[in-house]
């Protein structure tokens, strides 16, 4: 059985699967709704319901309160239609956007690369090619666990099969702890994607920061790699930070590209390095980087920040007292239900 979900103020009339959440349905039609955590733990994708009827799933009480639920709001990441309904949401216009409807992709697992002492780099093979922007990310199942962990697409888009992850092993992490101890070449595996509204606004055409740390290199990687490849020349810093040098991956390449590309500049930073060692980048972290090579001003770029949640945090400070401020910078995180229970500045939608 289906029911006809109506998502204004776009006017488009859906089909939901008995079942289907309205997030999945509507991402699945190429429509995209406001979301983050996709459990009912943050509240991103809070709804009004203006006619129909809805089961409000698993919603926790703290993202949607009783009083809400009374007046007709509901998270559209865990309701599930009762009846033909009608939504409002609130969708932001953004030109440099493609509505990519999301969809399974079963593929072989094609190479598995050490690229860290803690990150690995998972390639499959799909059985057809995935259409995506640079930034977004998918949704992995975790061989025979039950369970699926999001990880941003590390290569560049253009129509190839094979797909890059970068994937860092959490401690006590059943999921991550999986790929790196279980999983082999040959496996067949299933995703689903592409997700997120984490992109370069080409449009905008101003100088590009990318701020990363440790895996969360992944998304500036595909989003440098597309910019360059398509011949940009506006221009394009990296200050990518981790710990230590045996944990800082794709150095040599990045070092590369900036060596061929005049408008492409990279900066590496360690924050605990060994003193007697002969690394002679910065020593320090990103945000600490990134105001050095800037002279703290960040004026006329746009910022993309990706990385724990601690140093995104660092960077928007930075950011925000060298002259950028929130219509500048764009960040990407995947909420676990401790992010969600934080306390957010309302000043922020992007960060």
């Amino acid at each position: 059985m289906s029911y006809e979900l109506t998502i204004e103020p776009l006017g488009q009339t859906i089909e939901v699967e008995d079942g289907q959440s309205i997030l999945d349905a509507a991402l699945r039609a190429g429509i995209w709704l406001p979301h983050a955590c996709c459990h009912g733990l943050c509240a991103t994708c809070k709804v009004q319901v203006t006619d129909g009827e809805v089961d409000h799933g698993e919603a926790s009480s703290f993202a949607l309160m009783d009083f809400e639920r009374t007046e007709g709001k509901t998270l559209a990441c865990c309701a599930r239609l009762e009846s033909d309904v009608t939504i409002e949401a609130e969708i932001d216009e953004e030109p440099d956007a493609e509505s990519i409807p999301v969809k399974d992709f079963p593929g072989t697992v094609s190479r598995i690369e050490k690229l860290t002492p803690t990150i690995k780099g998972i390639f499959i093979e799909l059985d057809e090619a995935i259409h995506f922007q640079a930034g977004q990310y998918i949704n992995l199942d975790i061989p025979g666990l039950g369970i699926s962990r999001a990880f941003s697409l590390a290569n560049a888009p253009g129509g190839s099969k094979e797909v890059e992850l970068n994937v860092r092993i959490v401690p006590g992490g059943t999921g991550t702890g999986y790929l790196h101890e279980n999983l082999a070449v040959g496996d067949r595996v299933k995703f689903s994607g592409p997700y997120g509204r984490f992109f370069v606004r080409k449009s905008a055409n101003a100088p590009l920061i990318f701020m990363a740390g440790g895996s969360g290199l992944s998304s500036p990687r595909s989003m440098i790699l597309d910019l360059l490849g398509e011949g940009c020349d506006l221009p394009i810093t990296l200050v990518y930070g981790q710990r230590s040098r045996a944990e800082l991956y794709y150095h040599d390449e990045f070092q590369a590209l900036a060596d061929k590309h005049a408008n492409f500049k990279y900066v590496p930073a360690l924050s605990d390095e060994a003193a007697d060692s002969d690394w002679a980048g910065f020593r320090g972290y990103v945000h600490e980087a990134a105001k050095a090579h800037f002279d703290n001003d960040f004026r006329g770029h746009k910022a993309y920040l990706c990385g724990p949640p601690m140093m995104i945090d660092a960077c928007i400070s930075t950011l925000m007292q060298g002259r950028l401020f929130e219509n500048d910078i764009y960040t990407e995180k995947f909420f676990s239900a401790a992010d969600a229970q934080q306390v957010r500045s309302p000043l922020f939608k992007r960060v």
